[in-house]
């Protein structure tokens, strides 16, 4: 009989979270700024079919890199939690810090799992607040932990050097169209330091515009509103062109 080949339990784990980083790294990034009114999510994503980026609650949000099918899974799990627990007890009892928690639990879980393979996912939920001081953003790597950012924060691809990027030009108060400008910068620059032209057919963009009247606080920004926020010399207003198109219902009747 042979003998079994022994892998240490921190070289194991060690191997999943290689496994995890890499397919997560060989995405597309995404980027999360706060503005003045809100939070901006902006993806590299040509696809307008396959969102890197989706509503899951009145202001609440979810960006998601890495394995399309296994993201999906978790957003549509995400809109279950939510709806269920607004539902069973409040509106306002559905927070992103419980999402985020939630997330965590099921990240970790998977991660540590020796029966299957690690998701090759990394999630960023957002929620507005009344105003930029109440804004909270979470990160959520693929073994499950939760880093509360501030500001800015990318994730996939070259997500180290975009968020040098952001962290140094990024600013409290900056225009909707200011902060899209800076993230579209961030996600123009390669490895070796040169810069590729986005343009809007590329990119994937939405909103939590805390200003809108009604509950629900998440926008797409689309067609001739994206391309007038991305011209040079825009004035930083959004204010004066309409919203091209609201976020579908948070249920999941898109999938």
């Amino acid at each position: 009989m042979t003998t079994p080949f022994y892998v240490s339990p921190q070289q194991a784990m060690a191997d999943r979270a290689e496994y995890a980083r890499k397919g997560i790294a060989r995405g597309r990034s995404v980027v999360v700024l706060q503005y003045a009114d809100g939070i901006v999510f902006v993806a590299e994503n040509p696809s307008r079919a396959l969102h890197k980026v989706s509503e899951i609650y009145d202001r609440i949000a979810f960006a998601a890199v890495g394995k399309y099918n296994e993201f999906e899974n978790l957003r549509i799990g995400g809109v279950r939690y939510a709806d269920l627990r607004g539902y069973t007890y409040d509106r306002e009892d559905v927070t992103a810090r419980g999402l985020a928690n939630v997330y965590a639990q099921t990240l970790g879980t998977i991660f540590s799992s020796a029966a299957e393979k690690p998701y090759e996912v990394e999630l960023i939920v957002a929620e507005v607040g009344e105003g930029p001081e109440d804004d909270q953003i979470y990160r959520l790597p693929h073994d499950g932990s939760i880093v509360d950012e501030h500001g800015s924060v990318a994730v996939g691809g070259n997500a180290d050097q975009i968020s040098s990027y952001l962290d140094q030009r990024h600013r409290d108060g900056m225009t909707l169209a200011e902060a899209l400008k800076l993230a579209v910068d961030s996600l123009s620059r390669d490895n070796n330091g040169g810069e590729r032209s986005l343009t809007a057919e590329q990119l994937e963009v939405a909103v939590l515009d805390r200003t809108r009247p009604q509950k629900r606080k998440f926008k797409r920004v689309l067609g001739g509103q994206l391309s007038r926020l991305l011209e040079p010399g825009e004035g930083g207003s959004d204010a004066e062109a309409p919203a091209e198109s609201s976020e579908e219902s948070s249920s999941e009747s898109e999938d």
